[in-house]
């Protein structure tokens, strides 16, 4: 369709496969993939695609965040962007049809140069049909593509957190409605949690509405009395975990998903209480049905 936006579809190395850029697609489709095959073959000097696109001048010098994983803590990387178009040969053992035009794809390669000692240092080298005419493409292609980071880690909440592979529903209806229900309340959890790593401290009325963070309190600081302002994004965090089964202990770490998953909707019912019980309070017995 013509008046369709453009889109972008971003995957790992496992989508590194010559079919796939070769399959027929819409005007408005590109792909942006990382590559596993360093030695495709390529026309150029170098014969492969890795060195052919290592060998090549670089172009610019950028600091990007380096997000947690694992064994891994956030931190700071200096990458070196070079970026070449190629045209891809056809592998030797392709039993499909060729193209009827060469398939040529712009390959970008940021390269941390200097990491810090024992540390793997960062390397990516990304295959793309979108075109690359200078500095501010390439770094908008690198940046789409750190969004994958983001969309995986929503796919695990989906998962891990919210369940979503258990339902048992019958049609592909029924799971598109519960997909869409729960990708919310993924959005979500994936909110309270980022903003808890990138602004500890900042007030969690950025994430909470002001009857959230007091039912949160009430429900987990029973003791303690309703204080003058909202408690930070992590406290509050934790509160919600808590809710769902997280001990808070010193050497715990950070909750997970699936424990803020299940204290999430655990508040949600706390809070769907309060408001009925301080927007329709009960007046006398008979109002219960008592007499």
């Amino acid at each position: 369709m013509a008046d369709h936006p453009h889109v972008v579809l971003v995957s790992d190395r496992e989508s590194d496969i010559y079919d796939l850029f070769v399959a027929p697609r819409t005007a408005n489709v590109d792909l942006l993939v990382r590559v596993r095959d360093r030695k495709r073959r390529v026309e150029h000097p170098d014969k492969h695609l890795g060195t052919a696109v290592a060998n090549s001048p670089a172009k610019v010098e950028i600091t990007l965040e380096i997000p947690r994983a694992d064994e891994r803590p956030r931190r700071t990387a200096t990458l070196t962007l070079r970026w070449l178009t190629l045209t891809i040969c056809r592998p030797a053992n392709h039993r499909g049809l060729a193209p009827t035009t060469p398939l040529q794809l712009t390959v970008l390669e940021a390269r941390e140069e200097h990491p810090p000692e024992g540390v793997e240092p960062v390397v990516w080298l990304l295959a793309t049909t979108l075109t690359i005419a200078n500095v501010d493409d390439a770094l908008r292609i690198l940046r789409w593509y750190t969004f994958r980071w983001l969309i995986e880690r929503l796919h695990f909440v989906l998962k891990s957190g919210c369940g979503a592979e258990r339902h048992q529903l019958g049609t592909m209806e029924r799971c598109e409605r519960l997909l869409a229900t729960l990708t919310i309340v993924a959005w979500h959890v994936l909110q309270l949690m980022y903003e808890a790593r990138r602004e500890p401290e900042a007030v969690c009325t950025r994430v909470l509405t002001t009857d959230e963070w007091h039912v949160l309190h009430w429900q987990t600081q029973r003791r303690a009395p309703l204080p003058p302002t909202a408690p930070s994004i992590r406290t509050a965090l934790r509160q919600i975990a808590q809710l769902g089964g997280f001990l808070a202990r010193k050497r715990d770490g950070e909750p997970g998903v699936r424990t803020i998953w299940r204290g999430l909707r655990r508040l949600n019912d706390l809070v769907l209480g309060y408001r009925l019980a301080r927007d329709h309070p009960l007046t006398s017995c008979e109002d219960c049905g008592e007499g």
